[in-house]
């Protein structure tokens, strides 16, 4: 399997999703909220049928898992797809930067590759092997595994939330972390593969597809992704939902 070229060829569709999902959402979203009490809108849905659809010109044998889809779900897969359209819902429907288009490629239950589009704010992200994770912005290319390691103090790692949980704070205390900075959606991961953050700490919560693009990408920029246990992080669990997680960038590993 050609992993550079399964993913450069997916770049520029990853670029026309941002494109499209943007268009969307100036020409206004119509929106519902799903069962899970979370909501999804209309460009969550052409997005992932735009890049489902590429997706499997690309690599017509790998089944997908899709947030917006119910195939695959069930299934006990090794290798496949899995498609978080539009991460950060409440940020695209509210005309706020930080969501997030994502593709991770699982091979024997771990992620290999991934793509992440941050259309708001124009990085792309993608990565095809270990020291091949890039970021492409302003119409250039950077190789994230290539960026000096500089570990700075005190360390500042992301938070899904400006209310630290007293499990969490126990790591940031073990750690030395003094900082913290609320981001939502795949982004975390991207921001901490760049080393512009030195890490994020979260007990068990989403799923699958909201994690492994970015997993794919900060492990192969020279970072780690763990449980609170340091063990190691597969994919294709029967519920698909995600263990605890501890990311670090290459700077503090």
């Amino acid at each position: 399997m050609d992993l550079q070229k399964i993913i450069e060829d997916l770049v520029d569709t990853f670029l026309s999703a941002g494109d499209l999902s943007i268009q969307l959402r100036e020409k206004g979203l119509s929106k519902e909220i799903k069962s899970d009490n979370t909501p999804v809108s209309n460009g969550d849905i052409e997005v992932n049928n735009f890049i489902s659809s590429e997706i499997s010109k690309v690599t017509p044998d790998i089944p997908i898992i899709s947030e917006e889809t119910s195939e695959n779900k069930n299934s006990k897969l090794k290798d496949f797809w899995l498609v978080d359209p539009i991460d950060g819902t409440y940020d695209y429907i509210n005309n706020l930067e930080e969501f997030t288009i994502n593709a991770g490629l699982i091979i024997n239950n771990k992620p290999v590759a991934g793509l992440i589009n941050v259309p708001a704010k124009k990085r792309m992200f993608y990565s095809h092997g270990k020291g091949k994770s890039f970021e492409f912005t302003n119409e250039k290319t950077i190789n994230l595994s290539e960026l000096p390691s500089k570990r700075t103090e005190p360390l500042n790692f992301i938070s899904y939330s400006n209310k630290i949980k007293p499990e969490i704070q126990k790591i940031y205390d073990e750690l030395g972390v003094k900082e913290h900075t609320r981001m939502k959606s795949s982004l975390k991961f991207c921001v901490v593969a760049a080393c512009e953050f030195d890490g994020y700490v979260a007990e068990p919560r989403a799923y699958e597809w909201d994690i492994a693009a970015g997993h794919a990408i900060l492990e192969n920029a020279g970072g780690s992704v763990r449980d609170f246990d340091g063990n190691e992080i597969l994919y294709g669990k029967k519920d698909l939902k995600n263990p605890s997680l501890i990311l670090k960038s290459k700077n503090i590993i």
